[in-house]
């Protein structure tokens, strides 16, 4: 309109261009580096396939060009990080337990966001969990409906489980129980879980998990941590309930738990006491169910930094502090004693029953013999398949 202002109405207008059709492209562009991909306008000569072939090639490596910035980028944030230097002395500082006011922000920072979660994705999936509620309330109940048993192809109809266990987490705090501050974020950390994994769903012990961390990060962080903690190949390999993989990490913490406790070791075999009596429940919460929330939480620094083994060594640990008790139960006792640890276990005895447990055996040590007994369990495999019949035949 300036234009035509100063120099009159033109007599022609300039036809406008035919808007193109999209490619059948498997995403919608977000930014000018996916333009690329696009068709050229009408009125232009087309692309042929070959610049089109190129256009891709291009594409693929401008993304793989951001990515590894931005992973650069992601790890030089993290070792700016005094907690995350790998010195003696950050080492330390993790094992003393790391104040609760930076805790949140490191053990962020540990994790790790491999799968790339974004507030904005979290938003994306809570909206899909309150619908499914949604849809609950006005069908009454999905059970009324449904086979209470849940494939494992889809859980997202475990939503309405988790109001069942949010009442039991952490009771005592009375802060995640209906009415209390922190019970909504919890509710919608959970629901918004089950549906990004709906492969996995709702597990129990989920929530204890979930509600530590919405006890030190806000609610779109305390998810993309939480996401991120459960694809761990430890967590993954108990909530999807990996038969196989579960018996490996039991083999493997008996190893050491012979090692280091061969009379407590001896004991538990003559009851028949074996780990998954008292383990699952362990990992599945990462002891915070079972210990006191301020050891808990200490138990999770040693966690972020030294990765699973500490999970493992921290059960050694507890059944070194209570093994002149355990020496003197029977199999029913020890087994419920080790489902309900003493409210006030010290964590400074704790600790030190930790570090007095050696997670070396043989020279070798927890992801060596853990490797070891993934490799045997694999050439039993091939062995039973070779001797199939089926195969045979």
């Amino acid at each position: 309109q300036e234009y035509e202002s100063r120099v009159g109405p033109a007599t022609e207008p300039p036809p406008h261009p035919q808007p193109t059709r999209r490619k059948n492209l498997e995403f919608e562009p977000l930014s000018t580096t996916a333009l690329i991909l696009e068709d050229r306008p009408a009125y232009l000569p087309a692309k042929s396939e070959e610049e089109s072939q190129r256009h891709r090639q291009e594409y693929s490596e401008m993304v793989a060009g951001a990515k590894r910035r931005e992973m650069k980028e992601a790890q030089k944030k993290k070792l700016s990080h005094p907690y995350m230097r790998n010195t003696r002395r950050a080492r330390e500082l993790w094992w003393q337990g790391v104040p609760p006011s930076v805790r949140g922000k490191v053990w962020s920072l540990a994790i790790g966001n491999e799968l790339n979660i974004t507030p904005e994705l979290y938003e994306i999936f809570l909206s899909r969990a309150k619908e499914k509620w949604r849809s609950f309330s006005e069908t009454s109940s999905v059970n009324e409906n449904e086979d209470c048993g849940v494939s494992l192809a889809d859980r997202e109809s475990s939503l309405d489980l988790i109001k069942l266990d949010i009442s039991r987490t952490f009771p005592s705090l009375y802060i995640f129980q209906k009415g209390g501050p922190y019970h909504d974020i919890l509710h919608s950390v959970l629901g918004a879980y089950t549906c990004y994994r709906p492969d996995v769903g709702y597990v129990q012990g989920m929530s204890f998990i979930a509600a530590v961390l919405i006890l030190n990060l806000e609610e779109a962080d305390a998810f993309i941590a939480f996401a991120n903690l459960l694809n761990k190949p430890c967590q993954m390999a108990f909530f999807r309930v990996d038969h196989d993989l579960m018996l490996k990490y039991f083999a493997a913490f008996e190893v050491f738990f012979e090692e280091n406790l061969p009379k407590l070791f001896q004991h538990f075999q003559n009851n028949s006491l074996t780990p998954d009596f008292y383990l699952i429940d362990w990992i599945f919460t990462l002891y915070s169910k079972s210990l006191p929330l301020d050891v808990a939480c200490r138990v999770w620094d040693v966690f972020c930094r030294d990765g699973e083994e500490a999970l493992f060594r921290t059960g050694l640990g507890i059944l070194r502090l209570y093994q002149d008790v355990l020496l003197q139960m029977d199999f029913i006792h020890s087994a419920q004693f080790l489902s309900r640890l003493p409210e006030n276990t010290p964590a400074h005895a704790l600790f030190s029953c930790i570090a007095n447990t050696q997670m070396i055996s043989n020279n070798r040590r927890w992801n060596q013999v853990f490797s070891a007994l993934m490799k045997d369990g694999l050439k039993e495999t091939d062995k039973s398949s070779s001797n199939s019949p089926a195969l045979r035949s």
